[in-house]
């Protein structure tokens, strides 16, 4: 049998991209990439010419068996995100619980991803903490907040900048003005940027102030 590699890419700075990582890519018959234009840019730069194949949100189901057959016929594959470790709010669990059940090997590379900065240098309790990812758009959501304004252990979210606004003061509104937050953006790039403060004070500054590019947000537990 083949396996399973499951490989993480830089969220922004291009340094952060392993050695092992750059290896098993060139070594494997065939990456699987969220986005084949964006990866295909970091697979020049470091000059990996493995054949790619679009591997996303809209077409994952229906290629598992394709590819868990592909595996089974002693093809090495390796997957990767458009930035940071797969199945982490992106493709990959599909696949990975399919190989899982099959027999398959899978092996997961340390390497980036965007939660795990924002958590260290938010400044708050890091030893106990929830990954939530992207909130509900809709459906759900209140019922969501309600039952995570409750939560002790420090909470992390996703958000994109066009909605971070109306999560901010739905957090307001259900967790407390005085709740402590940490929003960091644009990890690793040229413009990152961690704002501290309570709910109340890092809306205000983000009204002001209007955020561009991908946002992690570190919420203080409830004490």
């Amino acid at each position: 049998m083949g396996k399973l590699y499951l490989v993480p890419t830089p969220i922004g700075n291009l340094e952060d991209m392993t050695l092992r990582a750059i290896r098993v890519l060139k070594e494997v018959d065939l990456i699987l990439a969220e986005d084949t234009r964006t990866s295909g840019k970091l697979l020049h730069h470091f000059e990996i010419g493995t054949q790619m194949k679009s591997h996303h949100m809209h077409n994952e189901h229906n290629m598992v068996d394709y590819l868990v057959g592909k595996l089974k016929g002693g093809e090495n594959i390796a997957l990767i995100s458009d930035a940071g470790t797969p199945a982490i709010s992106d493709p990959g669990f599909l696949l990975t619980r399919a190989c899982v059940e099959a027999g398959i090997e899978v092996d997961c590379l340390p390497g980036a991803t965007a939660f795990v900065p924002a958590l260290v240098n938010s400044g708050l309790p890091n030893d106990k903490f929830v990954f939530e990812g992207f909130l509900p758009v809709k459906k759900g959501r209140q019922t969501r907040l309600k039952l995570l304004a409750e939560e002790q252990r420090t909470i992390i979210f996703y958000e994109s900048p066009h909605k971070l606004l109306k999560t901010l003061a739905h957090f307001v509104e259900y967790f407390g003005a005085e709740r402590p937050i940490s929003v960091s953006r644009e990890l690793t790039k040229l413009y990152e940027e961690t704002v501290r403060g309570t709910a109340e004070e890092v809306l205000k500054h983000f009204t002001e102030k209007p955020p561009k590019g991908e946002i992690v947000i570190i919420v203080g537990g409830n004490k």
